[in-house]
């Protein structure tokens, strides 16, 4: 193999694939990142078996191959590295990379890129030309034909805003390895996204641009979706997402980027019987003076159990009122703010989870934010005032 990359684009193709490299392994070639020649692009592959990236990138190529490099030293390596041309070039015999740039010099020992597990690859209408069934085409990658499969398209900037506004509610206990995904599910022109700890609920839904094929419904591992709203450049280019027929995976596709993912087996909680149909306060504030106002009780609360009091005062019918969000430490005091609030109904006096009163006003677009409530031990629904597509459900903390 002999290549001849950029340090821009090898540095940025690093920074997508190495959050997929797995940090602690048994097998060796999992530390390492592939690195191939492929159709005139270099291609570069990491994964931990439950989550695959890939990245092409430009690049001049001399001579055709593949090896895996050690993630580690490779990322810090090409990182020091002056913003020149970077020359590669891969003794096959005894799997040493020679990497070039400017007036360093180096060699790298690598695994040889058949011990590398191959990723799916799924045929794509106007990515690299790819031929038959499913089948072994490339080192590190494996064919997935679309015959049997499912394709759904997506705008990257909706998906990634969907992503942000669920994921943060998925629980990160591996008790509960199905809390731990993302519900999907899509039906016609209709997608839905909803994740929960037990303790929230956040669902959001948006519409597709064409409908999809068939009915899906799916859990996705929330870390997957965290990489690839990460990876996922902002713009207005499409998501292609591929369901294999009976493989339990999930493969997205955007640009020059390719993630695959272990999809979680098992029962989603049915979320809906979680919603409150009625309350009997709702309450109308300022996204930002809420959210202003938690992150200053949070300061108090954080020490002991996150708590913060929302003492929510009706001055009648559609009358300005008003919320005083508190929170009090033994340690270092307490503090008080008070938020000007149109409420709709009863006065209520009630106690929430302040981190996560915190993490839900951060993904709201809107100017204004509506709290439902209907007592102090019922959940709390939060909703983007004028966005009928998300909805945030928070259960009550004990008032103490």
């Amino acid at each position: 193999m002999k290549v001849t990359v950029l340090q821009e684009s090898l540095a940025h193709g690093l920074s997508v694939v190495s959050r997929a490299v797995s940090p602690r392994t048994t097998l060796p070639v999992l530390a390492n990142v592939l690195v191939a020649t492929d159709e005139g692009r270099l291609r570069l592959s990491a994964t931990n078996l439950e989550i695959g990236i890939t990245c092409w990138i430009g690049a001049k190529i001399e001579e055709e191959g593949s090896t895996t490099v050690p993630a580690r030293t490779f990322v810090d390596l090409v990182a020091t590295l002056p913003a020149e041309q970077v020359n590669f070039s891969l003794n096959s015999a005894n799997q040493t990379l020679n990497v070039r740039c400017g007036a360093s010099n180096t060699d790298i020992k690598c695994i040889d890129a058949q011990e590398f597990p191959p990723l799916p690859v799924p045929e794509m209408e106007g990515a690299m030309s790819r031929q038959g069934s499913t089948q072994v085409s490339r080192q590190g990658s494996t064919q997935v034909s679309r015959q049997g499969s499912t394709t759904i398209q997506i705008n990257v900037a909706d998906f990634k805003e969907m992503i942000q506004q669920v994921v943060f509610a998925a629980s990160v206990d591996e008790a509960r390895p199905v809390l731990m995904g993302v519900l999907m599910t899509v039906d016609k022109d209709t997608i839905c996204m909803a994740a929960a700890d037990g303790f929230r609920l956040s669902v959001r839904k948006a519409t597709l641009s064409q409908p999809a094929p068939q009915p899906v419904t799916a859990i996705i591992p929330g870390r997957s979706l965290s990489e690839l709203a990460r990876v996922a450049a902002d713009g207005n280019e499409m998501i292609s997402m591929v369901m294999p027929k009976g493989r339990g995976q999930v493969i997205f596709h955007v640009k020059d980027v390719e993630l695959v993912s272990q999809l979680i087996d098992g029962a989603f909680p049915d979320y809906q019987q979680i919603i409150p149909r009625s309350y009997k306060s709702r309450t109308l504030l300022s996204t930002q003076a809420l959210l202003k106002a938690c992150k200053q009780a949070e300061i108090f609360a954080r020490e002991g159990s996150n708590v913060a009091r929302l003492n929510i005062k009706s001055s009648g019918e559609l009358e300005p009122g008003t919320v005083e969000i508190s929170a009090q430490s033994e340690e270092t005091g307490s503090n008080e703010t008070v938020v000007a609030a149109t409420i709709e109904g009863i006065g209520l006096l009630i106690a929430f989870n302040v981190k996560y009163m915190r993490e839900v006003l951060e993904v709201i677009k809107t100017p204004n934010v509506a709290l439902e409530t209907s007592a102090a031990n019922a959940p709390g629904v939060i909703r983007p005032v004028g966005d009928d597509n998300f909805l945030h459900v928070i259960m009550p903390m004990h008032l103490g």
